[in-house]
């Protein structure tokens, strides 16, 4: 990738994963829970919400090493689970709100290209850019390795069945760290996110679209 086309898929990550954790807040301050308002994250300004390993250090690496597929995170919005009116449901949709809000920004990335029939070449790229994008942070974060979302909703889920099971999956988060870079170095991030992400391809830009 050449120093430009690297610029603007900075922009463009940063800017997803910062409309994934606003999202996070907003839903959990309709749930119960105004902590990320009184810690001042329900902003867009990107000063609030960059991350040194997620924003900086972890993309850079991706690219150094030609990864197939690049993410990154923005600074997790606090919530504090205990404050939702019903926590597990609660966490739940807080945790799904993230993923969520980045599969509806590829959605309608994809509508514009679609309908839109003379896109400049700029246009074309970073469109097709912010579909990618945002369907790999949707599905990265899906993934219930802790401290990803699908941790949250898979604890959640297990808490039903047993209270004991969700604290068990919620204290694994200090580890988390360790095992999403061992299962970057083993190539499972990439095995598990990539057929979801070119079947929506496909779906939302035709059969030859894919990574």
């Amino acid at each position: 990738m050449d120093p430009l086309s690297i610029a603007i898929y900075i922009v463009i990550l940063l800017f997803s994963v910062i409309f994934h954790e606003v999202a996070h807040g907003l839903v959990a301050e309709r749930l119960g829970d105004p902590t990320a308002r009184y810690a001042g994250r329900l902003t867009l300004n990107p000063i609030p919400h960059i991350d040194l390993f997620g924003s900086i250090l972890l993309p850079a690496f991706l690219l150094l090493v030609h990864s197939p597929i690049i993410f990154g995170s923005a600074k997790p919005v606090p919530v504090d689970f205990r404050n939702l009116r019903n926590m597990r449901w609660g966490m739940i949709l807080v945790s799904l709100a993230g993923p969520a809000t980045n599969f509806l920004l590829a959605v309608v990335a994809a509508a514009v290209y679609r309908l839109t029939p003379h896109l400049s070449s700029l246009g074309s790229y970073l469109l097709l850019q912010t579909i990618i994008l945002n369907l790999v942070l949707c599905f990265f974060n899906l993934i219930p390795i802790p401290p990803l979302d699908g941790s949250k909703i898979l604890a959640s889920l297990l808490g039903f069945l047993d209270r004991g099971w969700m604290y068990t999956i919620l204290s694994l988060e200090r580890y988390g760290f360790v095992i999403l870079i061992l299962f970057l170095y083993l190539g499972l991030v990439q095995t598990i996110i990539l057929p979801p992400v070119n079947f929506f391809l496909k779906l939302f830009l035709g059969s030859g679209a894919g990574l």
